[in-house]
């Protein structure tokens, strides 16, 4: 009797050592999430060159970790001129991704050609897209009252996302002007943008309706039902932002334009330029940001 209970106890104890094991590799399995990496870039383009190259420390950097790429517009200095230059832009940002966002610049849409991005990329210069639980709205804030339609059509776009978004963790909104002046609490972009774009009609049927009066009050009721929203802005140059307004809507911005200065000494002593690295958790919905110094990016 003495031996069997020896081993009943050895039997349980290593019972007992089987048993959390198991549950150690259920939770430790349970407990891995995916965390995803995006990049945000803005005025992007190399100084000093025909229009038709990026900045050259982009080309540069390895993009292969991101799961996303985001242009806040003037890419290249000439962007649409050539479809050499469009096919250039897409072998390095693979723009026929899901979450790769284009937001034109005027240096983007100067030259027309609009329909190329639409035909190589199958999207158009504004829409509206989901990916891993996050909604975008990709802003063309070059239309004006001279194209009713599309303007009007980005318009009812924006209108029929922010009343029916419902189960996206986060509502991101990617554009190239500055265009969010009188926000409450948030300071001009006359402060750290190239532009400020404070009259900016978002339709054809009433010149005063701005950001501040048709579009930011349609966002806190989407923050109020519990969705964060971010909008971003590139039209910048070697500046950032990162905000919140009163209403607890965040704001951010950055862009490139050190290789304007083409003495090495002058460049060294020049505002530094910064790039925005986003991570994601899908599973949790969790999503933070993260300003780079671009040159240190290189370094790694």
């Amino acid at each position: 009797m003495q031996v069997l209970k020896r081993n009943n106890a050895f039997d349980i104890k290593k019972g007992s050592i089987l048993f959390f094991f198991l549950l150690y590799l259920v939770l430790n399995v349970s407990g891995q999430t995916d965390t995803l990496k995006y990049l945000f870039v803005g005025h992007t383009y190399q100084w000093h060159t025909a229009g038709d190259k990026l900045d050259e420390r982009l080309e540069k950097m390895d993009l292969s970790g991101y799961d996303g790429i985001w242009l806040g517009g003037d890419v290249c200095s000439e962007a649409l001129l050539e479809y050499t230059t469009l096919e250039y832009i897409d072998k390095l940002f693979d723009l026929k991704h899901p979450n790769t966002h284009w937001a034109f610049g005027n240096h983007d849409a100067r030259n027309g050609n609009w329909n190329w991005v639409e035909e190589l990329s199958g999207k158009k210069s504004y829409y509206t897209s989901t990916y891993k639980g996050i909604s975008y709205m990709v802003l063309n804030t070059n239309l004006t009252p001279y194209d009713c339609e599309q303007l009007n059509d980005q318009y009812r776009i924006i209108v029929n996302l922010c009343d029916t978004i419902e189960k996206s963790t986060h509502l991101i909104f990617i554009m190239h002007h500055g265009i969010w002046e009188n926000v409450p609490g948030l300071p001009s972009p006359y402060n750290y943008a190239q532009s400020n774009l404070k009259r900016f009609s978002f339709t054809c049927d009433d010149a005063d309706a701005t950001f501040i009066k048709e579009i930011y009050p349609r966002l806190v009721k989407v923050k109020e039902r519990g969705i964060e929203v971010i909008l971003i802005l590139g039209d910048m140059g070697s500046q950032k932002i990162d905000a919140v307004s009163d209403d607890g809507i965040h704001f951010l911005g950055t862009g490139l334009n050190r290789s304007k200065f083409q003495d090495p000494i002058e460049r060294e002593n020049s505002p530094h330029d910064w790039i925005l690295e986003f991570k994601h958790v899908p599973e949790n919905g969790w999503l933070n940001w993260q300003f780079h110094d671009l040159d240190s990016m290189l370094a790694k």
